[in-house]
């Protein structure tokens, strides 16, 4: 077994197979959003033409929405996923923003909770789609004046109470929206069935796993994670790779792979943040070259699959960092040149 290939090709980096960003979220389940502009590189560098008009159309639509869910983190999922995921995964969400906010010394009673939660979906009611500037003004226009910190604590609660999901695109800042504005797809699925889904999701799109992998991605308990695997069944292989167990969906593609690719990842990509245990494709020793301690990741350099380097997206130029002795940085001028089309339209 080739984990790096493999990796490579259901991940979507190495031959895409999907025409629309909508089918990559949809495929992905869901996927690590920090970056509001890098967002945007990271789903469309995954379809066949990277199109950033696509990912807006889609993202206006309510085809993909942006929200605080797994692991209460920021994620894109799309509106059909919206549902059954929400479902799924608030409750875990709830409790890890809880215990962000205990740690903080920030304590939100049922009565503020539920005061702030209407004026944020009456303003998102009446303005459409608003930023967290819009709320504050609102709230002044209410004598309710409070911190930023204490504020997005609220937007969240009101993402898991299924009121408030993303706006429209905006080029640096987020804005929100009612939910029920923006997506149109309910759901019946029940929590096994909803359990089942997630998983297929991961595993369709991040073979070769482990379960500690996909317990780390989903914020599911083990337990949960181990019915999930069981519910796939035959779906599931087993290999064995430098004395870890790992699974493999039999939908994933395991050819098609061919080096001398290099490629330049979005800051929090899946590439990294889907695994717990990250250095099948991350060399121990330059960890901290990729992601601080607290959960900061940065913009990487693939080659072959494995993480080498570091670039700037934001420069005008090709800028490149590279862990070990220089490199060759020749084969990088057309993803460059790939990411600049991307962004020019």
């Amino acid at each position: 077994m080739n984990p790096v290939a493999i990796r490579l090709l259901n991940q979507q980096l190495i031959a895409p197979q999907f025409a629309t960003p909508t089918e990559v979220v949809s495929y992905m389940g869901a996927m690590q959003a920090q970056e509001y502009r890098m967002m945007r590189w990271a789903v469309a560098m995954r379809t066949k033409s990277p199109s950033h008009l696509l990912f807006r159309k889609a993202y206006d639509s309510g085809e993909i929405v942006r929200l605080h869910l797994l692991r209460g983190t920021w994620q894109l999922i799309s509106g059909e996923d919206y549902a059954w995921m929400l479902k799924l995964c608030a409750p875990k969400a709830a409790t890890v923003i809880n215990g962000w906010m205990k740690a903080g010394g920030i304590s939100i009673e049922d009565r503020e909770r539920l005061e702030i939660r209407d004026i944020l979906e009456r303003t998102a009611a009446d303005r459409g789609s608003v930023t967290k500037e819009d709320f504050v003004e609102v709230l002044a226009m209410r004598d309710i004046s409070m911190d930023e910190h204490r504020l997005s604590y609220h937007i969240r609660m009101a993402e898991l109470d299924g009121v408030l999901c993303s706006g429209d695109l905006h080029p640096q800042k987020a804005t929100y929206s009612l939910a029920v504005n923006k997506i149109r797809h309910r759901s019946t699925m029940s929590e096994e069935e909803a359990l089942a889904r997630l998983a297929r999701k991961y595993f369709q799109s991040r073979s070769p796993a482990t379960l500690e992998d996909f317990a780390w991605w989903s914020a599911l308990s083990l337990t949960e994670c181990r019915r999930a695997v069981a519910m796939l069944g035959d779906e599931l292989s087993v290999e064995h790779w430098n004395g870890r167990r790992f699974y493999i969906h039999s939908a994933c593609r395991t050819r098609g792979y061919r080096a001398g690719k290099s490629i330049l990842l979005a800051p929090y990509d899946e590439y990294l943040i889907s695994y717990k245990s990250r250095d099948v494709v991350l060399p121990a020793e330059h960890t901290h070259r990729a992601h601080s301690n607290n959960g900061i990741f940065y913009p990487v350099i693939l080659r072959d699959g494995v993480i080498y380097g570091n670039w700037k997206p934001y420069s005008k130029r090709l800028q490149t960092t590279f862990f070990e002795a220089e490199r060759n940085e020749s084969p990088l001028e057309n993803e460059w040149a790939a990411y600049q089309r991307f962004l020019a339209r």
